[in-house]
């Protein structure tokens, strides 16, 4: 008898198997993202990253482009242009993000949350949104829509397909 999968281990079976860049990307933008939220909103927004690796990756099987917000791999997605503001080389969070070693021990949480979701080991308290923002600003894809859910100071929502 095989041992029982983790719980969300299957909705990354289809994406390719995440390396050391992905997983190293992926905790820099928990950290540049939303360090200030805790684990639960760090966790928030890794759910993100990976519902858009995961949407990117259903088109991909199917012969499409991926989404405008990367492909089905962390790194495409965390780095694409103008979606995780961490990265945005007018950030002022850039330059630190840049400058911290992989075994910081400031990212550390954020590489055990950035390990659990692209292992499958984690679950999307997002409810599957694909964007988020936070409270106090109503970027323009946000207008007219209602977010999903609430976790900390980030709203959260569903635009993509």
């Amino acid at each position: 008898m095989s041992a029982p999968q983790p719980p969300f281990a299957a909705r990354l079976a289809d994406l390719p198997p995440p390396g050391e860049a992905d997983r190293d990307t992926l905790a820099r933008t928990l950290w540049g993202e939303a360090r200030g939220e805790g684990v639960p909103g760090m966790a928030a927004v890794a759910a993100v990253i990976v519902n858009r690796m995961r949407a990117s990756g259903r088109r991909v099987a199917l012969g499409q482009k991926p989404l405008w917000w990367g492909g089905p791999d962390a790194v495409s997605v965390c780095r694409a242009p103008w979606q995780f503001s961490c990265w945005n080389r007018d950030d002022p969070n850039r330059a630190r993000l840049l400058a911290m070693v992989p075994d910081d021990a400031a990212l550390r949480p954020a590489r055990l949350i950035a390990d659990a979701a692209l292992d499958g080991r984690a679950g999307d308290p997002t409810a599957g949104a694909d964007h988020y923002h936070a409270r106090g600003v109503r970027p323009a894809w946000a207008r007219g829509r209602r977010p999903l859910v609430a976790i900390g100071r980030h709203h959260f929502y569903r635009i993509g397909p």
